[in-house]
């Protein structure tokens, strides 16, 4: 069975065909595709959705800045989700995506899944504005671009659940993409790619927002991507929306980024691990 569907079947003419708009896109490089894999292929990925519940070794963060559930490492995926998730970090597609994203160090994937893997946000779930982690923690890379891929059939835009991009001085949100089954959004992450699933999710009970996200890394990046006190930080950086967000999140938020300033990395680590617990 194909993994890619015919329309996107050659990747390198995928890519020059819209590398520019990838890349001249607003409010930072990023695109959406419909449709780009194989359905009856991601219909068996789908179908191998773990509950993320029953396994403990997942991770549930409930907090001011997110409620969403995470799988952690390939171990809990099934076969055919495995054979998707090599083929994103094989070498075909990360050819694919320097060429489409323009980036100019060498894209390496990560085989840890380090916050990648499964997502799920069930009813009353969020996912605030934030820009990710800088650094990978294990293999000290430089984390340059995020591919997530949706796995909702049968979504009603009524449900909510768009993720959203917003300008860089957080004034206004630009972008926002539904999460329906088959679409693959992709993004450049940077020291002010604003993003998430703001607002609560209202889909019925027994529904719930569920993707599947990679990241990828480079060994170095442009000096200009990032200011030098954030350059190595291991953790998510949330921000309040002005007039929409609540005092206690940009309270909440104050704290941590504080503690990510200050502390040792080893200690923020284990604050973040006991806070999502």
């Amino acid at each position: 069975m194909n993994i890619i569907s015919s329309r996107y079947s050659d990747l390198r003419q995928t890519a020059i065909e819209f590398r520019e708009e990838y890349q001249k896109a607003g409010p930072f490089p990023n695109a959406y595709f419909d449709n780009f894999f194989d359905p009856a292929f991601l219909r068996l990925v789908a179908a191998e959705f773990p509950d993320l519940e029953k396994d403990k070794s997942n991770i549930y963060y409930d907090n001011p800045n997110e409620k969403k559930h995470a799988s952690k490492g390939e171990l809990g995926f099934g076969p055919n989700t495995k054979t998707l998730v090599h083929f994103l970090n094989s070498q075909v597609f990360l050819e694919f995506l320097q060429e489409l994203t323009g980036i100019k160090e060498t894209l390496i994937p990560d085989p840890y899944f380090e916050g990648g893997g499964f997502h799920e946000i069930k009813p009353g779930g969020f996912l605030k504005i934030h820009v990710d982690f800088h650094k990978h923690r294990r293999m000290n890379l430089d984390r340059r671009l995020n591919v997530l891929i949706y796995l909702n059939e049968d979504w009603d835009e009524s449900y909510g659940g768009f993720f959203e991009l917003w300008e860089k001085d957080m004034s206004a949100s630009v972008v926002k993409i539904a999460p329906l089954f088959n679409r693959m959004a992709l993004f450049s992450t940077t020291g002010d790619s604003w993003h998430g699933h703001p607002d609560p999710l209202s889909c019925p009970p027994g529904r719930s927002r569920r993707s599947l996200a990679l990241y990828y890394y480079t060994n170095g990046r442009p000096e200009h991507e990032l200011d030098s006190a954030s350059r190595n930080r291991i953790t998510t950086t949330f921000t309040g929306r002005n007039g929409i967000d609540s005092g206690k999140m940009k309270r909440y938020n104050r704290l941590v980024n504080v503690a990510n300033d200050v502390l040792p990395p080893i200690l923020v680590r284990t604050l973040k691990k006991f806070r999502n617990k």
